[in-house]
């Protein structure tokens, strides 16, 4: 069975239509799923759009999002996993191949990502080329990453000592027990990030990784592009 796990701070105006897409992919490759949103101290109706959709709730107050996909990860019953962030949207498409790899012996993988609704032509170029560097570099980015429940335990999970980048890390961590793969079918995820902060924002979150590198990613203090309240 697939377990979908979908962690959840304030997303109930996007939650509901991924949920939709999650159930939708599943069903018309008759596969049976689970959908599990894990909400993380949230304060609007997040849960109640879950509930609406049949998805089980379970509540954290971690504001942590490395130990949220674990608490999911560790109260879904499926074998195979597959994060999934509120703002994105995936299809059968995706999911067959995301399957196909599991079945074909792949621990577990990602996919390419393209952003949601108008995006300035630069913005989508520096997409596509990030997209070839994860691929390249064998990283799931963190909106869609699957895997089989073994070799999640066997990489104990997502670092929780990370409050950003534990993506990359959970991706190394598969990668070392077998064949990781970066799928060619994409998933759509929200561009909101682009215009809830400015390019200069952006720009001094990559400076201040430059300069503190790990030391930054150990701490929410300057990661409000993944903590901070804003939402477009």
């Amino acid at each position: 069975m697939i377990s979908f796990i979908i962690p959840a701070h304030n997303e109930a105006r996007l939650l509901g239509a991924t949920l939709q897409s999650l159930r939708e992919a599943a069903g018309v490759l008759a596969e049976p799923f689970e959908l599990l949103v894990v909400d993380d101290a949230s304060d609007d109706g997040t849960a109640e759009v879950a509930q609406a959709t049949g998805a089980q709730v379970l509540r954290v107050e971690h504001r942590h999002i490395a130990a949220t996909r674990n608490a999911g990860a560790e109260a879904s019953t499926g074998d195979w996993l597959v994060f999934v962030d509120a703002d994105t949207l995936i299809d059968a498409a995706v999911l067959a191949a995301a399957l196909q790899a599991l079945r074909s012996g792949a621990v577990g993988g990602g996919a390419r990502v393209r952003m949601q609704g108008k995006v300035a032509w630069h913005v989508r170029l520096a997409t596509a080329f990030f997209a070839c560097v994860f691929r390249l570099t064998g990283i799931a980015p963190g909106c869609f990453l699957f895997c089989t429940r073994t070799a999640f335990e066997r990489a104990g999970g997502f670092d929780t000592t990370l409050y950003a980048a534990e993506d990359v890390a959970l991706s190394r961590a598969l990668a070392k027990q077998g064949s990781f793969v970066i799928l060619r079918e994409p998933v759509h995820t929200s561009a909101r990030k682009l215009h809830t902060f400015s390019a200069w924002e952006h720009l001094k979150l990559v400076l201040r990784f430059a300069w503190r590198r790990q030391h930054m990613l150990t701490s929410r203090e300057h990661l409000d592009l993944w903590y901070g309240k804003r939402r477009d």
